[in-house]
């Protein structure tokens, strides 16, 4: 079973559109965030500093949407993490009733610090997100 990790908070009046509901591209910074926490939150310190990740491709299904003061919850977990490439799946749903507003999953690349290429993910790294 694959580890979730989760963030529950409240949806601020900066992410609402002309629309009066979050922003399509608020809740992609979401999943960027969350990932972000996720990575820092398990990584050992010294992995901070000699790798880090970017962006291949990103897949995001808005199924409903979500308005100011709203209590989300948002999660995220890695399928899978081979070679240089490890997909992420996220789902962000309301607390109250446990309606998904988003499902989204990102594919990403692992990459060395100082020469700024791609590089093999390591089993260390593979065993703490999988």
């Amino acid at each position: 079973m694959n580890t979730v990790f989760s963030y529950t908070f409240k949806v601020p009046e900066s992410a609402i559109d002309v629309n009066g509901h979050v922003n399509n591209i608020t809740y992609l910074e979401w999943c960027i965030d969350i990932a972000e926490k996720h990575w820092f939150s398990k990584a050992p310190k010294e992995t901070h500093n000699t790798y880090f990740w970017v962006v291949l491709n990103h897949f995001i299904e808005y199924k409903n949407p979500a308005f100011e003061g709203e209590e989300l919850q948002i999660e995220t977990w890695v399928t899978s993490a081979e070679g240089v490439k490890s997909e992420r799946h996220y789902k962000i749903f309301r607390k109250k009733d446990n309606k998904v507003m988003v499902t989204a999953k990102t594919l990403w690349c692992f990459v060395e610090l100082k020469s700024q290429k791609p590089t093999r993910i390591t089993e260390e790294i593979r065993n703490l997100f999988l």
